[in-house]
């Protein structure tokens, strides 16, 4: 049971779910659902194809403004054998892999999955992107796995401080498998919601933090950088 502020968090998060605000009348309920300025969400998975893109179609759908990253120096696919991935650059399209599957074995990539994967990923954009490469500012980024998280980490650490605008990195450890990511990003998009209706996000974003971890039995790495 929560309690105080931390308990006001998720109560500002399930009535904008809802469509109405706990504070306010169910006829500002379009206002509280996404305030006029939106987080600027970044999620960040090894090879931008199954946890990061989940949470990228679901926050979307939620009205944020986000985008979604992989960290590797390639794509990896699962393949034939644990030892046989399916590699690839990260200029090549979802379509173009997406065909390479289905001429290769259209009966194993639609069992595992990885076709139907793949046509999701193509409806929200053309190809995976890496996230060393992109130098737009986040507020917020979140992270599927530790050793992704070092990488963001770093590499932010490594940039020329411009405006020192702060972002709150988030590590969420997901699974990477479809059912995993599923639950994983429906838990990350609760915890972007919180964020969102938070007044004051630099002070309270630890108590919201550890709320979730009670709550999901999951252990939430943070740190701040700073552009």
């Amino acid at each position: 049971m929560t309690s105080g502020r931390g308990g006001r968090h998720l109560a500002r998060a399930e009535a904008a779910r809802l469509g109405g605000s706990p504070e306010v009348g169910v006829a500002d309920g379009a206002a509280a659902a996404m305030p006029s300025s939106p987080l600027r969400v970044a999620v960040v998975c090894s090879s931008n194809q199954n946890r990061s893109m989940e949470a990228h179609n679901i926050l979307s759908k939620r009205g944020f403004s986000v985008r979604s990253f992989g960290t590797g120096t390639h794509v990896k696919l699962p393949g034939p054998a644990p030892d046989k991935p399916n590699v690839y650059d990260f200029k090549t399209t979802y379509d173009q892999m997406y065909n390479d599957l289905l001429r290769k074995d259209k009966e194993l990539y639609t069992q595992n999955g990885i076709l139907h994967m793949l046509d999701r990923n193509k409806r929200i954009k053309p190809r995976p992107e890496r996230f060393q490469n992109c130098k737009d500012l986040f507020d917020l980024i979140l992270t599927c796995e530790e050793r992704v998280y070092d990488q963001v980490v770093e590499d932010l650490n490594s940039r020329e401080q411009e405006t020192c605008q702060p972002v709150h990195v988030i590590n969420v450890d997901i699974q990477d498998n479809h059912e995993e990511a599923t639950l994983g990003a429906f838990l990350i998009c609760e915890l972007c919601q919180c964020i969102q209706h938070t007044e004051d996000m630099e002070n309270e974003i630890d108590e919201l933090l550890q709320e979730f971890e009670e709550k999901s039995g999951r252990t939430f790495l943070h740190t701040v950088c700073f552009y």
